[in-house]
Order: C-alpha cells, then sequence, then structure tokens
C-alpha cells in the first residue's frame, strides 16, 4: 500500500463494532478508516484488517466500504469467517465472484510487473554492449567522412546580401 507519509497504517483504523454472531458463525466488524476517503480499496482493507485483528487463517469479506460526504472517512463492515464453505452458503455469490475478478486482476498485474522487470534486465546487458560498441564505431566514422567531404566539396563562399 502506497500512502504519502509511513505513518503506520494501522493506527488509521477505528473499531466501531466487533459482534460475534454466534447463529451464523460469523464475526461482524464495522471499522472506520481515518484519512483514506477515496483512496482505499476493498482488497486493501481486508489486508490491512486482516493484519491489525490478527486473522490470517481466517476469511474476510468486505461487505461495504462507505464514503462520507465531506470527510477523508470510509466505513467499513466486515465479515470474518472459520470456514469459506459456510461464507459460501450464507453470502450471496456475485460478492464472490467480483472478490474473485479483483484477485484475478491483482494476480495478473502482478505477473506483468514481474515480467517486466525480468525483460528489463538482459535487456538492458544486451543494450550497453551493443551501445559501446556503437559508440567506438560512431567516433571512428564522423572524422572519415568528415575528411572525404572536406576532399569533394570546395571551400563554400560567404553567401552575397541583396541590396534592395
Amino acid at each position: 500500500m502506497k500512502y504519502p507519509k509511513d505513518f503506520g497504517y494501522m493506527s488509521i483504523i477505528e473499531t466501531i463494532t466487533d459482534v460475534d454472531n454466534t447463529f451464523l458463525s460469523r464475526r461482524e466488524l464495522t471499522c472506520n478508516f481515518t484519512g483514506l476517503g477515496g483512496k482505499l480499496k476493498k482488497m486493501e482493507a481486508v489486508e490491512m484488517i486482516t493484519k491489525k485483528f490478527k486473522l490470517e487463517s481466517k476469511v474476510v469479506i468486505p461487505m461495504g466500504l462507505k464514503n462520507h460526504i465531506g470527510k477523508p472517512l470510509i466505513t467499513g463492515t466486515f465479515y470474518v469467517y472459520d470456514d469459506e464453505g459456510l461464507a459460501k452458503r450464507q453470502i450471496n455469490p456475485t460478492i464472490f465472484s467480483r472478490l474473485e475478478r479483483t484477485k484475478t486482476k491483482l494476480a495478473e498485474a502482478e505477473k506483468v510487473t514481474e515480467e517486466a522487470v525480468t525483460e528489463e534486465k538482459p535487456a538492458k546487458d544486451a543494450e550497453e554492449k551493443p551501445a559501446k560498441d556503437a559508440e567506438v564505431k560512431a567516433e571512428e566514422k564522423p572524422a572519415k567522412d568528415a575528411e572525404v567531404k572536406a576532399e569533394e566539396k570546395p571551400a563554400e563562399e560567404p553567401k552575397k546580401e541583396k541590396a534592395e
């Protein structure tokens, strides 16, 4: 996550409610994210929540992020399940399809950046060697070409200005 200041992003999460819903076997979290209005994405919010509440082994589903008008504040509702199968039975399938779509886009973006980095390294090495050879050849050629051109062309006469 890229934020202008490195002030520890976990300190900007304020817990509003933390309810254990035993009937549905889930934990319902409602949190405020201060200072991130318009900048926070669902997957980033999920990462922040999993780190703050230490939920690495559990399934965190972002149910909604609400921006507050005129304030840099986002209120998020998250459901935390122990089992992904239970979550899929209780939650609308479109939410899971959207999350999967975002995860695949992020994975593709990471692959593209990794490929670009790996391609740049060999390309830089290959460019450096021919570039050095080209510099040496370029330095030799202009000197020879200048000598040939000087021999072929007579000295140019200065241009006369028209008198009107």
